[in-house]
């Protein structure tokens, strides 16, 4: 390894050094303090005799003095099937004390781009236990399915009540697969830390889940591979170790951040609200590592989480992700202020694979009826909420009265469940099945008659009443 003395510059995360060969773009890099601290970074940009290093620990202690060490290759991850339930940083490193890992095989974290003629389509349940997931916007092996969120809402309660209930029910003759969750927290507090930490270490979940661990006060360029280190397990026990793969990715908001800051670092020209102009493809090259392969019995399944700055969905963040993946899940404000957990809104929210992943064998095939059908009745109460605001109970009809108590009771009994609650697909039907017989039969237009021969139940029994302008 050829090493230099050349540092011209240091600016926030980013090195700046003098060279006089070429240096591959992402190439690692050791750069030694004059007090023989070693620190380890990446090249971001290269040019003919001048090259950029982001450096992971931090540049605090380097100087002009420092030596700059080119390793000749890119980052990579140790992969082994022993990384099952350890605990690392932002970085790759163990911090749970256990032993060094000794990997199978070293990966390159930028991974390789599934070519689109092998990709398998995705249409597998996934079973997360939480009822306005399973019920009506159901997650499926494959699947990128992001969560909205907002500041100070409990969408790291959610993560954690994911990541230890979700399995991947099978289906009668299918092969016995292994279930693993790969949780990448991104910029977290340390009382958030000890949070994830102590609800993995007591529900048991750690057994078949890797954690990476950046800390709020860890430099913002480690959280920049953070997530790559974390897809590349994820890929190596799906694609080589047969996993179904679940990764939880939180909180894509700082990992934006961090590259906000680099940009600034940087001096590149900022594109909407300050972020870079290639958030999009940098997002993309993240969110399109999930899926599923011809011939491979594993497969990646991501949920991002991230916070919508003051709510807004049309903020960079959100919306370029929307664009990117296959729906959103929301957790509403107003949801929580009730007392709803998890509060997760299923209007907005929305699995564009849902039907796919859905309908015979142990989904049964009722599923789509009747989440279509809670969808309109909810809606329609939700709606009549703003009548009831203007006009009173007294002067909506007999049937308007029971969509309001319909949207009440769906809120109270289907949605509300708790963290520590786990319900199969056949309780959450269920549920949605004693909602549904509160209003009378002949209204519930989306679902088939069979379905409302074998499981309707009739709470109530009124004329449809047609809904007048007076009303």
């Amino acid at each position: 390894m050829k090493e230099y003395q050349t540092i011209t510059e240091i600016s926030g995360p980013l090195v700046f050094a003098e060279v006089d060969e070429p240096i591959g773009y992402d190439e690692i890099v050791e750069i030694e303090t004059p007090n023989g601290d070693i620190r380890r970074g990446q090249i971001l940009e290269t040019a003919e005799n001048l090259v950029a290093i982001q450096v992971f620990e931090g540049t605090t202690g380097i100087d002009r003095a420092s030596s700059v060490r080119f390793i000749g290759e890119t980052m990579k991850m140790p992969v082994t099937e022993d990384l099952l339930g350890r605990v690392l940083d932002g970085s790759g490193l163990p911090i749970d004390g256990g032993p060094d890992i000794v990997p199978d095989e070293r990966h390159d974290i930028v991974g390789e781009a599934i070519n689109p003629f092998s990709r398998e389509y995705p249409e597998e349940f996934i079973q997360t236990g939480v009822s306005a997931i399973d019920g009506m916007n159901t997650l499926v092996r494959g699947q990128k399915l992001p969560i909205f969120s907002g500041s100070g809402l409990p969408h790291n309660q959610l993560a954690l009540q994911i990541a230890r209930q979700a399995t991947v029910p099978e289906e009668e003759g299918d092969a016995e697969t292994e279930f693993a969750v790969i949780f990448a927290a991104m910029g977290i507090t340390q009382e958030e830390a000890n949070e994830f930490m102590a609800d993995f270490e007591r529900t048991g979940a750690l057994e078949r889940s890797v954690v990476f661990m950046n800390l709020a006060d860890d430099p913002a360029v480690e959280r920049t591979v953070t997530p790559r280190l974390a897809l590349t397990t994820a890929e190596y026990l799906a694609f080589e170790q047969d996993y179904h793969v679940l990764v939880i990715l939180t909180d894509m908001t700082n990992y934006c951040e961090a590259l906000r800051e680099i940009g600034a670092a940087r001096e590149e020209v900022p594109g909407r609200r300050g972020y870079p102009g290639y958030m999009y493809t940098d997002l993309a090259t993240l969110y399109e590592r999930a899926g599923r392969i011809q011939g491979h019995e594993g497969s990646v399944t991501q949920i991002p989480i991230l916070t919508m700055p003051s709510d807004d969905i049309t903020h960079p963040i959100p919306d370029l992700t929307g664009y990117i993946t296959e729906g959103q899940i929301i957790v509403d404000r107003s949801l929580h202020s009730k007392g709803i957990e998890p509060p997760i809104d299923v209007l907005p929210s929305l699995s564009r694979l849902m039907d796919d992943g859905i309908g015979e064998g142990l989904t049964r095939a009722d599923h789509a009826d009747v989440s279509d059908q809670l969808y309109a009745a909810y809606a329609e109460g939700n709606d009549l909420r703003d009548l009831e605001q203007i006009v009173g109970r007294e002067a909506l009809s007999e049937l308007q009265n029971l969509y309001l108590d319909f949207a009440s009771r769906f809120e109270n009994e289907f949605v509300q469940q708790g963290y520590d609650t786990n319900r199969d697909i056949g309780e959450t039907l269920t549920i949605g099945w004693q909602l549904l017989s509160m209003l009378p039969a002949d209204v519930l237009h989306r679902i088939d008659e069979e379905f409302i021969d074998e499981y309707y139940t009739a709470e109530a029994s009124i004329e449809e009443e047609p809904i007048t302008a007076d009303d």
